[in-house]
């Protein structure tokens, strides 16, 4: 039992770290420019902070069980969120801060899949 809390809190640990390269997308999102006049580059912020939201309380309290249920839950919806982001990027700006939003955002959602689908 102690061997799979020890995987457990690990893992969460894990899933946190990329939470914060994700909130780093999500900030930068929410303030740019761009977003004042985009539904959807607004839509994948939002969807961004819903999943790191739905995290945060049982992260808070400890309670990993919890906390890897509540990630893999949401985790369509966050997949859903970089998809969309993915697809409208290109339109909205080539600018490499963009570019490097993309980038990140996939790296970070492909890397959290990866650990709750393991």
């Amino acid at each position: 039992m102690t061997n799979e809390l020890d995987n457990q809190e690990q893992l969460v640990k894990r899933i946190d770290d990329l939470c914060s390269h994700m909130w780093m997308v999500r900030t930068f999102l929410k303030h740019c420019e761009e977003a004042e006049e985009d539904d959807e580059l607004r839509e994948v912020q939002r969807g961004l902070y819903d999943y790191m939201l739905a995290l945060g309380g049982p992260l808070k309290d400890g309670d990993h069980a919890k906390y890897l249920k509540q990630a893999k839950k949401k985790l369509r919806k966050l997949k859903n969120a970089n998809e969309l982001f993915q697809e409208i990027q290109p339109e909205i700006s080539s600018h490499t801060n963009f570019q490097m939003a993309a980038a990140s955002l996939q790296l970070t959602v492909t890397q959290i899949a990866e650990l709750l689908e393991a």
